[in-house]
């Protein structure tokens, strides 16, 4: 039997992955952190079976994963479903006046968590804090906001008894051992570095389900 881990999210974790929907598990994952955990899962125990898909979409705020989500999260039936999604509500706004603000962004997080607790009981879910640092891309008025939806996102997590990645903690402390602009491309985007350090993040708290 197959055990299917479906990683949902923005850019971050499409990393340029395939989007050719007929693909088999496994393949043509991207660049990034879904593609460094997949491996080493795939590498230590082939009994497994595991059947991985990225199905990260660039640009995509919490409403977008909203409109796919029977399609690219439900329909897949995941024995572990991983969703980052945060940073574009916010670059959305300050970019072209489209982002979803904290209260709505909370909204529809409960929404598909709902909706994926009462069609997947038994799925292990687990929420990853959207994070930024300040340089590049992002401007530090950006940094409330984002503040504010890693605490939504934490409360979400405890109210669903999920499993939470505090992503900017994890980068803050990495700062002491090398600068920003190591981890991150432009306060978002994860270098070669950072796609690692989130990777690792994520089967470390995952390991107790894999």
């Amino acid at each position: 039997m197959s055990s299917v881990i479906v990683f949902q999210g923005d850019s971050i974790t499409d990393s340029m992955r395939s989007q050719n929907f007929e693909l088999p598990p496994n393949q043509e994952l991207g660049f990034g952190y879904v593609t460094l955990a997949a491996a080493e899962l795939l590498e230590r125990s082939p009994e497994k079976h595991w059947e991985i898909y990225n199905r990260g979409v660039s640009g995509n705020r919490i409403v977008d994963l909203y409109a796919r989500w029977k399609r690219d999260a439900l329909n897949l039936k995941p024995d572990i479903l991983s969703i980052l999604v945060g940073v574009n509500d916010t670059w959305h706004e300050f970019h072209s006046r489209n982002g979803v603000e904290p209260e709505r962004y909370e909204q529809f997080y409960r929404i598909l968590l709902d909706w994926t607790r009462k069609e997947l009981p038994e799925t292990i879910i687990i929420l990853m804090e959207p994070y930024v640092l300040p340089f590049g891309a992002v401007a530090a008025s950006w940094l409330p906001e984002m503040a504010e939806r890693g605490k939504i996102t934490k409360k979400m997590s405890e109210e669903f008894g999920t499993v939470f990645i505090p992503l900017q903690s994890i980068l803050n402390d990495a700062l002491k051992r090398a600068p920003q602009e190591y981890w991150l491309k432009d306060g978002v985007h994860p270098t070669l570095a950072g796609h690692r350090l989130i990777g690792k993040a994520w089967l470390h708290a995952a390991s107790p389900y894999l």
